[in-house]
Parts: C-alpha cells; structure tokens; sequence
C-alpha cells in the first residue's frame, strides 16, 4: 500500500478487491442502467447480494458523470455509490470531463452522507477503454482538488487497483501530484 496526505485528506493505494473494503463507502464503476453487469459493476452486485439491485432499480438509472447512494448489502462497506464514468471514444468527445465529474460527485454525494472514507476502482478503464495513466491522473487530481476545497471533511479516499500493473500506474500519478 502506498499513501500521501493531501490537505488532509489521506490518499491510499492497494492492489486487491474493492469488495473487502470496510471504508464507509465503496465506488461502483456502474453503468447508466445501475442494474449491474461485468467487471467491478457485477462483482459488487455479486458480493453485496441482491439488495443493492432492489435499491438500484428505484433509483431510475443514473446520468454518465454522476453519482447516486445504496446500501451495500452483505458488502463490509456501509454504502455503495454508483458513479457512471464515460465510455472512451479518442478523448475528443468530453471523456476527461465525464470521468473528473464521475469521482466530484462520488466524493460530494459522499460528504452529502457524512461518509469520511471512500474506497474507489479505477472507473472507465476496463471495458469502457479509457487510458489508464490518463483516467490515474484526472481521478487522483480531481480527489486532490475537493480535498483542497473541503479541507477535513474526507479522512481517506482509496484507490483499489486490480492489478499491479494498474497499481504501477497510479503510484506513479499519485506522486506527481502537486505539493
């Protein structure tokens, strides 16, 4: 695990499983349905059980770049938050916007809640094709940027990678942020 603190907030790295985190919430890289599917999406619904599709289903979908609150289920996280991140085209069509709007509202619906830790996937880079030293950079900015705006009010944001390679990545971000 790597971490930093960033105007009081504590940035953490780990290679591993989003669905093992105890934070007070944990970030699904959803789609605009919220009914589940693959990757990070379906093993969050898989292991949360069938409570967080019931509480998704009233939600009515949810925008790309936004974010909506669930129970987490049988997930050791309090709550779920869905963030819909853009699927990438060639960088050309607002995917940078989309993907920083995605973790803003993930972190705002969370402060919302009065929830200070939040566990977050790298969104967009599975099956939605966003470059990865890319969607590091805006997700780790954009993280530093509201812990600059809301000093205290987040105690940890975690980045869980999937792989090492992944990890690599943004460790290699998180130390190119400023200060």
């Amino acid at each position: 695990m790597t971490s930093r603190m960033v105007a009081g907030t504590r940035i953490d790295l780990a290679e591993g499983d989003i669905t093992r985190q105890d934070t007070d919430a944990i970030v699904n890289a959803a789609n605009t349905t919220l009914l589940g599917g693959g990757g990070v999406d379906g093993a969050i619904h898989r292991a949360g059980g069938p409570s967080i599709v019931e509480e998704c289903r009233r939600l009515g979908g949810c925008a790309t770049g936004d974010a909506k609150l669930t129970g987490a289920g049988r997930l050791p996280a309090r709550h779920v938050i869905h963030a819909v991140g853009p699927v990438y085209r060639d960088g050309r069509h607002g995917e940078a916007e989309l993907l920083a709007s995605a973790y803003r509202r993930s972190l705002e619906v969370a402060m919302t809640h009065g929830l200070r830790s939040v566990a977050f996937p790298s969104i967009s880079t599975g099956a939605y094709r966003f470059p990865i030293a890319e969607a590091a950079a805006i997700a780790l900015g954009t993280v530093a940027a509201v812990a600059a705006e809301r000093q205290g009010a987040l105690e940890l944001v975690r980045f869980v990678l999937f792989s090492a390679a992944d990890f690599a990545v943004y460790a290699q971000a998180l130390a190119a942020l400023p200060g």
